[in-house]
């Protein structure tokens, strides 16, 4: 067995764990033939969770994170490709 500590990194985690809902989110709403990034940026700047369907619980899954953290990633993503 192995004695050296493992680091576990939560940040790490959490970001992929909201890219990744961001996308199913992308094309749930696409799916219902909404323009999904005028709804995803609707929601983001005015805080109306209303801009994001129901659909396959999009609307929850979005409510799960803070929109502040979204926005980080999404520019952090945009900046750094």
């Amino acid at each position: 067995m192995d004695d050296k500590t493992s680091l576990f990194d939560v940040s790490l985690v959490k970001r992929k764990l909201i890219s990744s809902t961001l996308k199913e989110v992308f094309e749930a709403l696409k799916e219902r033939g909404y323009n999904p990034i005028n709804q995803i940026v609707g929601y983001l700047i005015s805080g109306d969770p209303g801009y994001i369907s129901n659909y396959k619980d999009s609307r929850s899954k979005m409510l799960d994170f803070d929109r502040s953290e979204i926005m980080a990633i999404i520019l952090e993503d945009y900046l750094t490709k």
